[in-house]
């Protein structure tokens, strides 16, 4: 059984590569684009999409001119039922992104596989309203049949869209009668993860350098992680 469900997401990773191969290229360039130009990266979601979030900021190997945004409220672990109801709250996105400082460089990339909360759908309002890309990370399938709670989706208020291909309901196995074993996670995860490695190709082609975390638990990781700390703290309170 566990062989099959390893092959299952092997061959749905597979499928998520081939299928936004020049979304992928297109987000690199676009965060090439803003590391030149001293920018941030702007990572937003709500509920379990946090998961992705907390992938892309402060991690070995991870940019490190990524700006989280967060609110205690769309966390589950602050409160599960909470958090789904606060996703669902018109204006909290706004709240969220009125303290980012804006470089005029930035780019924000949302993850949320539904696409139709409030949450979602605002920040990337917020962010094209102040002349920002947005990257949506999100599931088109699970777009097609989630309830609308907001006027728009992520999506249609995205400039670039990476699927992750999961099914309505996130579950993936068994495959013929889904109900455990979510894929956004793993998807997300392997998404953005796909664009570092394409945009640590593009620098090293143009000899731009890669601002990037080392890990704390390395010889020299800290000294070398000081820098990046006092380049980007004074712009990411959350560092």
């Amino acid at each position: 059984m566990t062989a099959e469900f390893g092959d299952l997401v092997r061959d749905h990773l597979t499928k998520v590569e081939k299928h936004n191969g020049d979304a992928l290229n297109n987000v690199a360039e676009l965060f090439l684009g803003s590391i030149k130009a001293g920018g941030l990266i702007l990572t937003g979601g709500a509920g379990h999409s946090l998961a992705a979030v907390a992938e892309t900021f402060y991690r070995a190997g991870g940019l490190s001119c990524v700006y989280p945004l967060y609110h205690p409220d769309i966390q589950p672990l602050h409160g599960g039922r909470a958090s789904t109801s606060a996703e669902r709250l018109t204006g909290l996105a706004d709240e969220v992104f009125a303290h980012v400082g804006l470089s005029g460089d930035d780019v924000l990339v949302v993850f949320s596989t539904s696409g139709v909360n409030p949450y979602p759908v605002e920040l990337a309002i917020a962010a094209q309203n102040a002349g920002m890309p947005v990257v949506a990370v999100t599931s088109s399938a699970a777009n097609a049949v989630a309830p609308r709670r907001a006027d728009t989706t992520l999506a249609e208020n995205a400039t670039i869209v990476l699927d992750t291909l999961v099914a309505p309901g996130d579950s993936s196995y068994p495959p013929d009668n889904p109900v455990t074993s979510a894929l956004s996670t793993v998807a997300n995860a392997f998404l953005w993860n796909d664009v570092l490695a394409r945009l640590s190709d593009k620098a090293a082609a143009e000899g731009v350098e890669v601002p990037l975390w080392r890990s704390s638990n390395v010889p020299g990781g800290d000294e070398a992680n000081q820098r990046y700390l006092d380049l980007y703290g004074p712009r990411v309170p959350q560092l």
